[in-house]
């Protein structure tokens, strides 16, 4: 009977025990303070200075015209073609190549680095985020320099090898050709 009783009280404190719910810890929050307002100043301070260099390339070329775009690059055009109007679309097949420079123009990797590239529009992340919307901007045959903020190309880790982190890009582009997806599957 002594044995019952023990186990009995035993039982109950477990049960006890069980249920009487301990009050969670709340998480340690930086919203509300400082981290996220210096962060967001560092960001415009980065950006505005991106913009400033690359304010000032377009400013000492007076007889390329640049072209500000929705997505805030610039590009001019080293060769125009006029007579197309066909542009790569979600699912076309771009064949390109491409040079990548600082915007002082020092070369970080060539053309015959990177080596002809073929991209499928819109269906791969293989290419920087301002060359994926370049490319739709471009006619075959032509050659477009793009001046590329950091945030449109490799962003804050670069690519762990030339390109730093932030830094902004000169990326000249020739589009040798677009085929459209199904054309490329038959052949």
């Amino acid at each position: 009977m002594k044995n019952h009783k023990i186990l009995l009280l035993l039982l109950l404190s477990v049960f006890a025990a069980c249920c009487s719910q301990q009050q969670a810890r709340r998480p340690v929050s930086h919203s509300e303070g400082t981290f996220m307002k210096e962060s967001a100043e560092r960001n415009k301070k980065l950006i505005a200075g991106e913009e400033g260099k690359i304010d000032s390339i377009i400013k000492s070329n007076p007889n390329q015209k640049y072209i500000g775009s929705k997505k805030g690059y610039y590009y001019t055009y080293i060769k125009q073609n006029a007579t197309d109007t066909i542009r790569p679309k979600k699912g076309d097949i771009a064949y390109f190549n491409y040079e990548l420079s600082d915007l002082d123009g020092n070369i970080i990797y060539s053309e015959l680095e990177l080596r002809p590239q073929e991209y499928h529009v819109d269906k791969e992340q293989k290419i920087m985020m301002g060359l994926r919307h370049g490319i739709k901007l471009m006619h075959k045959n032509e050659t477009v320099k793009f001046l590329f903020p950091s945030h449109m190309g490799y962003g804050y880790h670069g690519d762990n090898r030339r390109i730093g982190h932030n830094q902004p890009l000169i990326c000249t582009v020739t589009l040798t050709d677009i085929k459209p997806e199904n054309q490329t599957t038959s052949e």
